[in-house]
């Protein structure tokens, strides 16, 4: 009995430490420096906001990964960033 009990705990504790691997694995997101992306001031009917189609920069391809996983919508510190429908031009409008 009590190698069982033994043996089920080692098949636990097994779980765990894979478990924790795998949720460290989804924990991270695509790195990208938004001060090394050109943006262009632009009034819109919501007021200012600025954009970039910087589609040759390594940070800008890297930004429009991340959008893609956040479903083209997403807030990252003070900006809200969000892709237009033709999908290589970004928005981002600081937010309060």
């Amino acid at each position: 009995m009590l190698f069982a009990i033994t043996d089920y705990a080692n098949a636990v504790e097994a779980a765990i430490v894979s478990l924790r691997e795998h949720l460290k694995g989804l924990t991270t997101f695509p790195e990208w420096d938004p001060d090394q992306i050109a943006w262009t001031p632009t009034e819109g009917p919501s007021g200012p906001y600025e954009r970039a189609d910087d589609v040759n920069n390594l940070e800008f391809k890297a930004m429009l990964s991340d959008l893609a996983i956040h479903n083209g919508k997403m807030r990252r510190g003070p900006y809200f960033y969000w892709t237009f429908q033709n999908g290589h031009t970004v928005g981002r409008k600081k937010k309060a």
